[in-house]
């Protein structure tokens, strides 16, 4: 069957905010991208920041199927080497994913519209009598699947993971009145086709506003992003390309803890690290209102994949593909034949030898997945007996130091060719007591901060979050 646009029933949605999407396939068996809400680490008071009765963290950046949260485009990477990683390789192995759509990368919209996408082209190679494998049961491979079983193909999902979902990820506990979300949950008025859809399928959500900032004196300023906005469309005129954080120096604007706390957003939204991050291909600016996921939202992907054939807990560790068909190796050391291939794998999978391709990839692909660049976001869910804070603002920023003396402190010089100190403050909360009416709050932490935040024990990532809300202690 031949597909176009027109074929396909499901509308796509703008850019969903937050980490997404596709699942992926190395080697090593499936890590539970999230401690359970009932830990190992025992939560235990910080100050005047009482304990969590539980808690729930996801650790994508250091989850051998994922490597990260979302595509991004760090200085040189552009809308071209999504579309070239978009491109059939040999008419046999396709690609899709949020690596793959330029309109909307790194987003829950853009990873289902590629599944659509990658149908179209599967297509115009293939005919109903063949057999295709989708590797990734995520939302952009679930899509792909179910749009192709329709037409008439025999189609096969093999999924890393003990569960479809890939970034989508909800934690089913009891436990917990609002069930806390591992992976993509907030969405902007721009994604109403994506919560649209979500809620078809049982999801709920409750409207997050109202911001307030605080730091270790009480209540602070928060940038509103016009140094940003005004240093992103300076650079854009620019000869080349260069990172945001170069971009907001040549302003001449001073360094300010409003402005760091605002990049710690920009960053905890969209993975992005400000020292390589494009601002020819800017990441949108945060602002307004958002929808954040107050149910299960898996439906989504696990609704299209109902009915067809889907292997769980198989890696795949190879793609052996000529112009007779394509060949599949699993991490258990076994092969399976197909006729043609759709890849879903994020584009921190790519970048590792989890998957080899026989023969290797074309220098276009190759190039184009060296080019991007997988942001990372991580979340941790703190659920308490009664809330500790009084204000009714859902969104926190802290504004910073966490301590009056932090601000004394010489700054120490850095050893030459060292690294400078990654900020671990978790600066970006989402309290969603005024919405739910329950005593939660959702710290979100971007970039560098999240791969650092990842690396933490339990009990040393419980410490960071009670020592970050400290400023919101009876506020």
């Amino acid at each position: 069957m031949r597909f176009t646009r027109r074929t396909l029933l499901r509308g796509a949605g703008a850019g969903a905010l937050a980490v997404l999407l596709a699942s992926c396939t190395p080697r090593t068996t499936d890590p539970d991208p999230s401690a359970s809400a009932t830990p190992s680490a025992t939560p235990t008071p910080v100050g005047e920041v009482p304990a969590a009765a539980a808690f729930v963290r996801s650790q994508w950046a250091t989850d051998p199927f994922a490597w990260g949260s979302r595509v991004t485009r760090p200085v040189g990477a552009t809308d071209a080497d999504l579309r070239t990683l978009a491109e059939p390789v040999a008419e046999r192995v396709f690609f899709a994913g949020d690596a793959t759509d330029p309109d909307r990368p790194g987003t829950v919209a853009g990873a289902r519209a590629s599944g659509e996408r990658v149908a179209i082209d599967l297509s115009a190679f293939a005919t109903t009598d063949e057999r295709v494998a989708v590797i990734g049961a995520g939302i952009a491979g679930a899509t792909a699947a179910r749009t192709l079983a329709d037409a008439g193909y025999d189609v096969t999902v093999i999924e890393a993971r003990h569960a479809a979902g890939g970034r989508l990820s909800t934690a089913a506990d009891e436990d917990w009145p609002v069930p806390p979300q591992r992976g993509a949950w907030l969405f902007g008025a721009e994604d109403a086709g994506v919560t649209t859809e979500m809620a078809l399928g049982g999801a709920t959500f409750a409207t997050v506003a109202a911001s307030a900032a605080r730091g270790a004196a009480g209540e602070e300023t928060f940038s509103d992003g016009t140094v940003v906005a005004e240093a992103i469309a300076e650079a854009s005129g620019a000869p080349t390309d260069v990172a945001l954080a170069d971009a907001i120096a040549e302003t001449g604007v001073p360094d300010s803890d409003a402005l760091g706390a605002y990049l710690a957003w920009l960053s905890a939204l969209t993975g992005i690290d400000p020292e390589t991050a494009s601002t020819w291909f800017a990441p949108e600016l945060p602002g307004g209102e958002f929808e954040a996921a107050t149910a299960d939202v898996s439906a989504v992907v696990s609704d299209p994949l109902d009915g067809l054939t889907v292997t769980y807990s198989t890696p795949v560790s190879g793609v052996i593909y000529d112009d007779t068909g394509v060949s599949l190796r699993l991490a258990t050391g076994e092969a399976l034949t197909f006729d043609r291939v759709v890849v879903t794998v994020p584009i921190g999978v790519l970048q590792t030898d989890a998957i080899a391709f026989d023969p290797p990839l074309p220098f276009a692909h190759r190039g184009a997945i060296s080019a991007l660049e997988m942001g990372a976001i991580e979340v941790v869910w703190l659920r308490f007996d009664e809330p500790f804070w009084e204000t009714e603002a859902g969104l926190w920023h802290v504004v910073g130091p966490l301590t009056p003396e932090e601000t004394a402190s010489p700054t120490p010089t850095p050893t030459p060719g060292a690294e400078a100190a990654v900020d671990r403050t978790i600066r970006s909360w989402v309290n969603l007591m005024p919405a739910t009416g329950e005593p939660i709050l959702v710290g979100i932490v971007g970039g560098p901060a999240a791969r650092a935040v990842a690396d933490l024990g339990d009990d040393e990532l419980l410490t960071l979050a009670a020592e970050s809300l400290a400023p919101f202690v009876g506020a």
